[in-house]
């Protein structure tokens, strides 16, 4: 069916398999143009789920990396054998 002049649908939709004027040539063309596009998509989601773990992983890191570091300095057991150290030189 024709459409009127200037009346064009934009961004028809067509059965490959029910359209009786395109080639096998054609069919092919627009399966590989369907995967292609699927595949960008499938890639856009996966990017957005790759950056939100990495971000997760990189502040479990960062997390995991300031507490070693706050309770490194917490730590008071070497300062007790220094003291511990003198005192028995200062004995001897």
């Amino acid at each position: 069916p024709r459409e009127p002049v200037g009346e064009a649908p934009f961004a028809r939709r067509i059965d490959p398999a029910r359209e009786s004027g395109l080639s096998p040539e054609q069919r092919q063309l627009m399966a590989q143009v369907e995967f292609a596009q699927r595949q960008r998509v499938l890639q856009r989601r996966l990017r957005g789920r790759n950056l939100l773990l990495a971000l997760g992983i990189g502040a479990l890191t960062c997390g995991i990396y300031g507490y070693t570091f706050y309770s490194v300095s917490q730590e008071r057991f070497l300062d007790e054998l220094e003291q511990e150290a003198e005192a028995a030189r200062a004995r001897a």
